[in-house]
């Protein structure tokens, strides 16, 4: 049997000062969900295709089914439990859940999560604009349009 080359590495987690012992070819979900119990990101299409993995590093989405976890050393990583402030949700998370924008769930994570990146760099996106920036996430539920709505909710907040 061969042995798996192991390292440590280091990384700010929804704020707080992470480390974790990480084999090189594990993906940023993995060690999310097996070191950290942060079980939002979920590995659906193991192609980056589908968005259900999303966690934001350094403030950019990533496919954290295909992100290695090794390039997360001395970063600072985001998954959707970081967004809430205690039991006091995020702005974001708040509008999905008051314009209904999901149904399953399953997607949920990677849409708050892509919502607050463009919010980040696009305070008041047109219509066009966050379908366009929610292209690369999937909802088989078809929220759609709920989703669209609540983002446009919370721009209009902020």
């Amino acid at each position: 049997m061969r042995e798996t080359y192991r390292r440590t590495i280091r990384f700010k987690l929804n704020g707080r000062p992470a480390i974790a012992q990480i084999a090189t070819h594990e993906t940023l979900v993995e060690v999310l969900r097996r070191d950290f119990s942060l079980f939002g990101a979920r590995e659906s299409c193991g192609q980056g295709l589908c968005g259900c993995c999303t966690a934001l590093v350094n403030g950019i989405a990533v496919s954290g089914c295909l992100y290695l976890a090794a390039f997360v050393d001395g970063a600072e990583v985001t998954t959707v439990e970081g967004l809430a402030l205690g039991t006091e949700l995020h702005p974001i998370q708040e509008s999905f859940v008051a314009n209904c924008a999901f149904q399953c769930g399953f997607c949920t994570p990677g849409f708050i999560l892509m919502t607050k990146e463009l919010l980040d760099r696009h305070p008041h996106p047109t219509t066009d604009e966050i379908r366009h920036y929610l292209s690369g996430n999937l909802c088989r539920c078809a929220a759609y349009p709920d989703i669209v709505q609540a983002v446009q909710a919370v721009a209009g907040r902020e």
